[in-house]
């Protein structure tokens, strides 16, 4: 009996759930759900004829739980206080359930860390409201009560409830959109609710056993278009939005063909894309067969795409094979970043996989400068015990692990990595493994490769191993010597960047020092208009540098870009930059304000990570 993930109360010795099926009638007068979840659970085997099993939950109202063949009750219980990381755990008693399925009635709190309802006023189109999940990393227990962890993987089924004039979508295969009938509430709610006028059931089913935190779902006026024989492209029903998404997205199939060819067939069947509203978290989220992603990748110029690939990659690693809880969290995001940037090199060509390879490592070397008080934050390898996986997100998974696969395609050649790539998916795929379980079965297949590389120090150890490597490439060191020679007072010429496009001058202004002086910065943007670029990487990354460097006149700038997206990427440099260091008084007052009137533009993960930076340096 033992704890199998730092981040669940699930134990070793419970069984585990095979399959959830899902009613949810989504309140959008409440922001809430009223739900129930039916739980299949594998047999408990004997002498064990009686048996607890204790699920993760968050801010859940739980109502009942019943053997669903008898009808009779259960005993449960909700753990008190509340864990601050983990929420509570729900204790359920299978005393003579020979059924192996439990049925739990429950109702979601307005507050659940994985939902963001917008009222109509924050949508595009200001009719009508709309909802979507974020459930990465611990935050599908806040929807409903399950095994909130990595190593227990579940085929589930759904029947969403919701206004006509509203659609649904989910990371699942669409089955069909009928009228609500009775009795199929399954103590979600009453008959009347759930078939009162004007309701609709969407109804879905995954057929594939996928970690909790990739079930997804988003509801709303959502329209689509046809981009590719497997791609619709879907977004708010606003036709700008949907043709600007579906010419940024066009060569999806493309990138599709590529992954195959690199990584063996593509088991999901559909690669649907949800372009979401401005406050969504991330880059993207690679919930199987419909993956979500920020308004913020469609910049015009299809390099949006760089961000499709790596979701797309995720279909092979991470959603094919999983960590198994978020102390192995590169094996998902390294292994992904290495798939990524090969589709990258196949469709768009070395020099732009390269740029990639550069922007990647700067950001490696400035996380060391983040965590250097914290050094477990630069492992591959990390132990996660009692700390919030949001609150260490990190380039470090990503960025490493990438550098770690890429030596070791280094050591034994492409050929043979490919080989090794093919086979560790085909051999893992749909489980969920951990850094031990790679390693082995790299050395049973690379034999003697622990004598060429130090495998515990790429994965056991802190910083950036000697043998990791910058990119080399023409275009890659012209940029990086044209951003030492701005140090020196030199400009770049209007020639010199003629065919530059967001990546390079996101590569660009990475490399420039955090010193740089006002008057420099202002004279570069003057220029180059960098402070409005529509790509937000670029515009972030200057206005950066202009809060070091205490250029006050881009404050305004700044306001307007933390208040227009919710991307965590954008909103953790810029309101760190503000509040970090000595002499902040005027910028911490203005963060403060700006946080004040732009949180409930957030989605609740923003919304808590960037509380937890004001705290830290208030």
């Amino acid at each position: 009996m033992a704890p199998i993930d730092p981040h669940s109360f699930t134990d070793s010795s419970h069984p585990l759930t095979t399959h959830i099926s899902l009613s949810l009638y989504l309140d959008f007068s409440s922001s809430t759900i009223h739900a129930s979840a039916l739980l299949s659970l594998l047999p408990t085997p004997p002498p064990h004829s009686t048996a607890v099993i204790s699920l993760d939950t968050r801010s859940l109202s739980i109502s009942s739980v019943t053997d669903p063949l008898t009808n009779s009750p259960l005993p449960f219980s909700l753990s008190s206080p509340s864990d601050p990381i983990k929420g509570q755990s729900l204790t359920v008693s299978l005393s003579n359930n020979t059924s192996n399925k439990i049925l739990i009635a429950f109702t979601t709190s307005p507050s659940s860390s994985a939902l963001q309802w917008l009222s109509p006023p924050q949508t595009l189109s200001k009719s009508l409201p709309f909802v979507y999940t974020q459930c990465q990393s611990i935050h599908a227990r806040s929807i409903f009560p399950c095994q909130d962890t990595p190593a227990a993987r579940v085929c589930y089924s759904a029947r969403l409830n919701v206004p006509r004039q509203l659609s649904a979508v989910m990371a699942a295969r669409h089955v069909e959109r009928r009228p609500p009938t009775a009795g199929e509430a399954a103590a979600a709610c009453d008959d009347a609710l759930w078939c009162a006028e004007g309701r609709v059931v969407e109804e879905f089913v995954m057929e594939q056993p996928v970690p909790p935190y990739l079930f997804a779902f988003a509801v709303g006026e959502i329209g689509w278009r046809e981009v590719g024989p497997r791609t619709r492209v879907y977004a708010e029903a606003v036709p700008a939005v949907l043709d600007a998404a579906a010419r940024e997205f066009a060569g999806t199939e493309d990138m599709i063909r590529v992954g195959e060819s690199l990584f063996g067939v593509y088991e999901w069947e559909r690669f649907d894309l949800l372009v979401l509203p401005p406050s969504f978290p991330y880059g993207g989220m690679e919930n199987p067969r419909m993956v979500f992603l920020t308004p913020t990748v469609i910049k015009g110029d299809a390099s949006g795409a760089q961000v499709v690939a790596h979701e797309l990659a995720h279909s092979w690693t991470g959603n094919l094979i999983t960590n198994k809880t978020n102390d192995h969290f590169w094996l998902n995001e390294g292994f992904t970043t290495y798939a990524e940037r090969r589709i990258v090199e196949a469709v768009q060509g070395e020099d732009i996989a390269a740029l990639n390879i550069g922007i990647g490592w700067r950001g490696l070397v400035e996380e060391m400068d983040r965590f250097k008080d914290n050094m477990e934050f630069t492992k591959l390898k990390t132990n996660q015990e009692g700390v919030d996986p949001d609150d260490v997100y990190s380039q470090v998974p990503y960025e490493k692990g990438f550098q770690f696969l890429w030596r070791i395609e280094r050591q034994i050649g492409r050929p043979a990595f490919d080989e090794f790539l093919k086979k560790y998916i085909a051999t893992f795929k749909f489980q969920s493994i951990d850094t031990d379980m790679f390693l082995n079965f790299l050395k049973a297949n690379v034999p003697g490769i622990e004598n060429e590389i130090d495998l515990q120090v790429w994965t056991e150890g802190t910083g950036i191993p000697s043998d990791a490597m910058e990119p080399v490439s023409n275009i890659y060191s012209k940029i990086v010597s044209l951003s030492n020679e701005f140090k020196l007072g030199r400009m770049p010429r209007e020639d010199e960047i003629a065919d530059w496009q967001g990546q390079e001058w996101e590569l660009y202004l990475e490399n420039l020092p955090k010193s740089v002086e006002a008057s420099q910065l202002s004279a570069l943007d003057a220029r180059y208009r960098l402070a409005e670029s529509k790509d937000y990487e670029v515009k972030v990354a200057f206005l950066q540098l202009a809060i070091t460097a205490r250029c006050r006149d881009y404050h305004s700038e700044v306001e307007k870009t933390l208040k227009e997206v919710g991307r965590m990427k954008y909103l953790r440099p810029l309101y760190t930059a503000l509040v970090q260091g000595i002499g902040k008084e005027e910028e911490k007052v203005f963060a403060k304000r700006v946080f004040s009137e732009a949180r409930d533009s957030y989605h609740p993960i923003a919304q808590g990570v960037v509380e937890s930076i004001l705290t830290k340096h208030l």
